[in-house]
């Protein structure tokens, strides 16, 4: 069902592209993430706590939307979108994403961070409401 969700924000966003809307600042990533079994526990901790803390606190963080497998609950998936180049580089900084990186660094044993194509940025900002 989550993969459904992620697939129809992606499907909206395919829209505005053949129209030619697009916010060339937007950054649009979809982490994909495989954690070892015996730190998943702990590895969603902190996750969540990293997602809620940079949206309660970024302004440039439009989304993290953090998504586990049905299939696979070591597979997380996690949809990403800033503001810009800068918020993103911002976030990475920031002291709550330091602690997620170095708290899971042995927790991670794939890491895929594939950049996307916003599609349709003017859709995205009647789904996301921070981006208004």
């Amino acid at each position: 069902m989550k993969a459904k969700a992620l697939l129809l924000v992606l499907m909206i966003a395919a829209n505005g592209f053949a129209q030619g809307v697009i916010d060339k600042h937007l950054i649009v990533r979809i982490a994909e993430i495989e954690v070892f079994p015996q730190y998943l526990e702990e590895y969603l901790t902190f996750a969540n706590e990293v997602d809620r803390l940079s949206i309660e606190r970024e302004p440039g963080v439009i989304c993290l939307y953090p998504m586990q497998s049905a299939e696979d609950s070591c597979q997380i998936r996690i949809l990403e979108i800033y503001a810009s180049e800068e918020a993103y580089q911002q976030h990475l900084k920031t002291d709550h994403f330091q602690k997620y990186k170095q708290g899971t660094l042995h927790m991670v044993k794939d890491l895929k961070l594939p950049t996307m194509k916003p599609l349709d940025p003017e859709t995205m900002k009647l789904i996301f409401k921070k981006q208004r």
